[in-house]
């Protein structure tokens, strides 16, 4: 039996992929926000052994200390991860401070990542086949991110730090590879628009999106995961770049080993 831990797996994509794993007869560990929803996801499985192999963690992962407590909580409860993938999302357009002072769109999207992927490491490497699906959509210039104010207290807008996020997500591909060769580390994001609740703080034209042309357009989430579920079921070691089931080169700079030494440097400081 597999053990699957999924941020972000109350809504969306995440929830699909919840309810595919619980299905499939895995262990499978549901971060989220709300225990209503995860209660509804486990009660919807068709398997009688659902409740028995599911795992409910509350968090709000924008707080560096409620992702620290649930890496705490993981690691002494579970033996290994087979697979883990970052899929919480909340879109803000705006610069916003979280009340432990980071700027919450990258606590969110990448200090949670960046503790997960490196404090859980060893969890990982007990895995048969082990592997990590951050749902960061990949391409972002290799010059994206600003290492002297990772937090945007100058010149925030949503464009510079949506590639800072996307960037730095493909850079952490690099530390967690460097520590286990049997790592398969993928940058997924889906090829078009995604039926979902879509949370977030955000102006008229993404709300017209998730409104108008979400049901219109969007994938189903249960068909959005179909490529993340052939990535976790058949990983290949190493880094690799998604656009649903199609490849993508990854972006490369040329100082990616330093500056993903540089990021986890200047992180570790801010941590």
């Amino acid at each position: 039996m597999r053990t699957i831990v999924i941020t972000g797996g109350t809504d969306g994509m995440g929830a699909a992929l919840a309810r595919h794993y619980l299905a499939a007869g895995d262990r499978v560990v549901v971060i989220g926000r709300s225990r209503a929803k995860f209660e509804a996801l486990v009660a919807a499985s068709q398997s009688p052994s659902a409740p028995s192999r599911a795992e409910f963690i509350a968090a709000d992962l924008a707080l560096v200390e409620d992702s620290r407590r649930v890496v705490d909580h993981l690691k002494e409860s579970h033996e290994r991860i087979d697979a883990l993938v970052l899929a919480a999302s909340f879109i803000r357009q705006r610069r916003h401070s979280t009340p432990e002072g980071h700027e919450a769109s990258w606590s969110l999207f990448f200090l949670s990542k960046y503790l997960f992927v490196t404090q859980l490491a060893d969890l990982l490497r007990a895995g048969d086949r082990p592997v990590i699906v951050n749902t960061a959509v990949p391409g972002a210039r290799p010059d994206a991110i600003g290492f002297d104010d990772l937090e945007m207290v100058d010149g925030f807008t949503f464009k510079r730090s949506n590639a800072q996020q996307r960037r730095a997500n493909e850079l952490l591909g690099i530390l967690a590879t460097d520590q286990n060769s049997d790592l398969s580390y993928v940058t997924w994001g889906p090829a078009r628009l995604v039926r979902s609740s879509f949370a977030g703080e955000v102006g008229a034209g993404m709300k017209f999106a998730a409104a108008i042309l979400g049901p219109l357009l969007g994938q189903r989430p249960e068909d959005a995961i179909q490529p993340i579920i052939n990535i976790i079921d058949t990983p290949t070691p190493g880094r690799a770049a998604y656009r649903g089931a199609k490849t993508r080169p990854l972006a490369v700079g040329p100082h990616d080993e330093k500056d993903a030494a540089r990021l986890a440097s200047a992180v570790e400081e801010i941590l």
